[in-house]
């Protein structure tokens, strides 16, 4: 894993204080699970949300006549802990491809595998932390499961959760990438550091990815 550059460990410090963080996923948070990443670029969602994206230039959208949903990857391979149990990674990456599915299905017929005509969504979650409301963790290791340390004094207070996304859009006839998106979204509040975050925890960050990828295709198709 590279060194992250001085300018974000004086950010990471100072975490909490005004103009610091940022809702885009920043370059040294990228997994590698997407080919490439020169080409992304701050945009909205259709739902208002920050997001790094590509498009290629002139795709036309309308060539897909059916949708193949990869089954969701956690990448890299995270190590659980006891604020994020391997129940609730599976319980995440299995809901992912669920709400895909859910989705693309009101915009496309679902297909089989890949093949000609076929848009392939490639998705993965490359981040899932929790961390201990208004203070700092113990350790920032983006693309990695993060529970930050928290002492007894601190451990009524209130949790934040987050989880973060990188996905590919792929023609399935040539296998060539069309589009890519990198995000993150706040997930639901735990009451304390005792609370162990669960699938359901994530579901409405999730959900919304889904409604914001079918309404930007279908923005392409227009």
């Amino acid at each position: 894993m590279k060194l992250k550059p001085l300018a974000v460990v004086l950010c990471l410090a100072t975490l909490g204080m005004a103009g610091c963080s940022s809702k885009y996923v920043a370059p040294e948070e990228y997994s590698g699970f997407l080919k490439s990443y020169q080409l992304l670029k701050e945009e909205k969602s259709p739902s208002g949300e920050a997001v790094m994206r590509w498009i290629k230039p002139g795709v036309n959208a309308s060539q897909f006549t059916s949708v193949f949903i990869e089954p969701s990857q956690l990448y890299p391979k995270p190590q659980p802990t006891e604020k994020v149990p391997q129940k609730t990674l599976n319980g995440i990456t299995t809901y992912y491809d669920q709400s895909l599915k859910t989705q693309f299905a009101k915009a496309l017929p679902l297909a089989s595998g890949p093949g000609p005509r076929v848009l392939v969504v490639r998705p993965a979650i490359t981040a899932v932390s929790a961390k201990t409301k208004g203070l700092q963790p113990y350790e920032v290791i983006p693309i990695a499961l993060v529970a930050a340390g928290v002492s007894a004094a601190t451990g009524i207070r209130d949790q934040d959760t987050s989880i973060a996304t990188e996905a590919a859009f792929l023609d399935g006839g040539s296998n060539e990438v069309v589009a890519q998106v990198v995000r993150k979204g706040a997930g639901a509040e735990l009451d304390n550091s005792s609370q162990v975050m669960s699938a359901n925890d994530a579901k409405a960050v999730i959900d919304g990815w889904a409604r914001d990828m079918v309404k930007s295709f279908e923005a392409l198709k227009k």
